[in-house]
């Protein structure tokens, strides 16, 4: 199984992307309880699946920090400039 491709995650909304972030961190719970219950048979999927939520962990980022330069130039716009003699 190949990993998750992150363009993928750039498609989403953003209601999808924390949707499926909150989506695939309890799949790691679950994933967690079945480890400790000894009835998991594919480890794999735990890399699989902290990589996607790494993924979109990093897209969120991305648009947080997207919206944070859009919004800091209007303020900087907006502020008087002080000069100091």
């Amino acid at each position: 199984m190949a990993f998750p491709k992150i363009e993928d995650a750039r498609k989403l909304s953003d209601d999808e992307l924390s949707d499926e972030i909150i989506a695939a961190k309890r799949q790691l719970f679950t994933l967690r309880l079945q480890q400790a219950t000894r009835q998991l048979e594919k480890t794999h999927e735990f890399k699989h699946l902290k990589h996607r939520i790494s993924q979109l962990l990093t897209v969120e980022r991305e648009r947080e920090i997207a919206a944070q330069r859009e919004a800091a130039p209007s303020i900087a716009q907006t502020a008087p400039a002080t000069e100091e003699e």
